[in-house]
């Protein structure tokens, strides 16, 4: 279960991405800043994040390290992935699909009836899938593996560029 500072964490960070989508530009070849927020599975959770995407860096690859907490079920999580992603073009729309992963760190912190137990660090991976939209919207389904790693995240955001 979230708790009530949880939620209203979650409240702040959907107001901001609206905010955002309002006033920001679209993203492009540039680098860019995006939030994000969503849910996870296994652990169960709502999670709130910022990532910094480079230019491209020889072809569409481009890096994405990125920091997000998740609150819920017992637990509190702060993940920090290290993407390598590559943007694809569909056809003439605006949308573009994303694919890439990499390696993730992930801090938990039990929360309830173990508080009291001590930090842990974990080491594990994930990889991402999603689409793109050229005026930064995007949406996202990250698959995970490792201890502590949510198995599966869905999330959405917007991306706003950097000159």
């Amino acid at each position: 279960m979230v708790s009530f500072s949880g939620h209203r964490r979650l409240v702040a960070a959907s107001i901001a991405v609206c905010f955002l989508g309002i006033v920001a530009k679209p993203a492009s070849a540039q680098s860019s800043i995006s939030f994000s927020g969503g849910a996870s599975i296994d652990p169960t959770q709502v999670y709130a994040g910022v990532a910094w995407e480079s230019p491209d860096i020889g072809g569409r690859f481009r890096l994405r390290p990125g920091i997000d907490g998740g609150f819920g079920d017992g637990i509190r999580l702060g993940t920090i992935n290290l993407d390598l992603i590559v943007k694809f073009p569909l056809g003439t729309s605006a949308w573009s699909l994303i694919q890439g992963g990499g390696p993730t760190i992930t801090v938990s912190k039990f929360t309830g009836e173990f508080e009291d137990a001590p930090r842990e660090l974990h080491a594990g991976g994930s990889y991402l899938f999603g689409f793109q939209h050229t005026n930064g919207f995007f949406t996202e389904f990250r698959v995970g593996g490792g201890s502590f790693v949510p198995q599966l995240k869905l999330g959405v955001g917007w991306a706003v560029e950097m000159k």
